[in-house]
This record gives C-alpha cells, structure tokens and sequence, in this order.
C-alpha cells in the first residue's frame, strides 16, 4: 500500500516539478545575463548593486519589453526592414550565421510549415528495423545526395523528446515512410511529452 501512494504520489507530481526546473532554469539564465549590465548601469548612476530580486525583477521586466517590442517591429514595414538588416548582418559572421540561420528556417518550418516541409507527417522505422517514431517531410527530393534514384528518397525530419527543435535528418525511400492522418501540432505535442499525449484515438497504427 505504502508503494501504491509513493509511486501515485511521485506520477502526480513530477509534471510540477519538471514544469518548476524548467522555469527555474530559464529565470537564473535571464537573471545572469541581466546581472553584468545592471551592475555597471549602477556602478554609473553611482547606485548599490541591485539584489538577487531586484535582478530578477529586472530581467522580468526587460524580457517582456524587448519581446513586446520585437513584436511591435515585426508588426510594421519599417521594424521589418530593420530586422532583415539585423538578420542579413548575423548571416555574415562566420560560425554564428551556420547556427542562428539553421535555427531559424527550423522554427519557420515547424510553425508555419514554409515552403511545403514540415506540413506531412509520417510513420517512419527509425532508429533500428522493427522500431518507429513520427516524423515530418523535410523534402522530397534528395538527388542533391548522389542517389541514382534520388527522386525516390524523402528527407524526414525526426524530433527529440521533450525537445522538438533537436532531432535527427534521415533519407529514407518513399515506399518505407507511411503517411499519418495526423496534425503537425498533435506530433510535435506526442514528442514532447514523451508519447504520453497521443493524437486522436484511431489515428496511430
């Protein structure tokens, strides 16, 4: 009995607690870049070190700010052409240009399915025969690739559990992926949560 409760216990908890380390995670991160320029902005103003609160204050405050404002620049002409230039000058610096432009086309892709990738979503054997996981078409195309019959090879897209912006590039042949009748949102939801949270009933072989 005294098992039955731990383990019940520990299962009603443990999405509170991964949600908690998360969040706490993500909050000493903004805190930590926030704590240099706060400190110089108060050694300038001749002003005592803001405490741990008062930078997380801080760091609250800004975040919002700056994504409210990059928001608001996206939402006019003007904030856009800045932005192009901001991400033009970022793909001329060497290293960061091959990370920052990778990054970006995948989160394109994944929200909006740009450019027809990420819109399919498959059934497809990975990463051993006889073991399967869903992923999305990436291209359908691989001639690219030096395959004689490249046009028959599909670039799929497979996420990591819990996070679906790293995963894995595969090309497979067209007859082996099977096409699934599900949602990219209901995919991505099913890796996130570890394949707790399926899609629709009936949808999943």
């Amino acid at each position: 009995m005294f098992r039955k409760y731990l383990l019940a216990g520990f299962f009603t908890l443990l999405p509170s607690v991964v949600t908690f380390w998360i969040l706490r995670a993500i909050f000493n991160s903004l805190v930590d870049i926030f704590r240099g320029p706060a400190s110089w902005l108060a050694s300038v103003l001749h002003l005592p070190v803001p405490p741990f609160w008062g930078l997380a204050l801080i760091s609250a405050v800004t975040t919002v700010c700056l994504l409210t404002l990059t928001g608001a620049l996206v939402g006019n002409f003007v904030g856009r052409q800045l932005l192009q230039w901001l991400d033009e000058l970022v793909m001329h610096v060497p290293l960061v240009k091959g990370i920052y432009g990778a990054t970006k086309q995948l989160m394109s892709a994944i929200q909006s399915g740009q450019g027809g990738s990420f819109k399919e979503v498959v059934m497809v054997e990975w990463p051993r025969p006889g073991a399967y996981t869903l992923g999305f078409i990436a291209h359908r195309d691989c001639r690219w690739a030096g395959f004689e019959d490249g046009e028959d090879m599909v670039a799929v897209y497979v996420p990591t559990a819990p996070n679906p912006t790293s995963g894995y590039v595969i090309m497979v042949e067209a007859s082996k992926i099977r096409p699934m009748d599900i949602t990219p949102e209901q995919a991505l939801t099913w890796a996130v949560s570890g394949g707790v949270v399926t899609p629709s009933p009936g949808k999943l072989p």
